[in-house]
């Protein structure tokens, strides 16, 4: 029984250690994610979209989509 509950408490240590990760590798992609302005996304050649309740985004040749600030 006690080899049960040691184990347990290792796995569920090891998922709560998974879901941290998780949260701040999301977190420090967010923080890192590029912007740019309106001039630069025309001079790029890319179009400018505007998202109900999200904002500006522009949306380069490439097909990439990046915030306008």
């Amino acid at each position: 029984m006690r080899i049960r509950r040691t184990l347990g408490l290792v796995l569920a240590a090891a998922a709560l250690a998974g879901a941290g990760a998780a949260v701040g590798t999301a977190g420090a992609q967010a923080a890192a994610s590029p912007t740019i302005t309106r001039q630069e996304c025309t001079d790029a050649g890319g179009q400018i979209r505007s998202i109900p309740y999200g904002g500006d985004i522009c949306t380069l040749p490439d097909g990439t989509k990046q915030e306008i600030t």
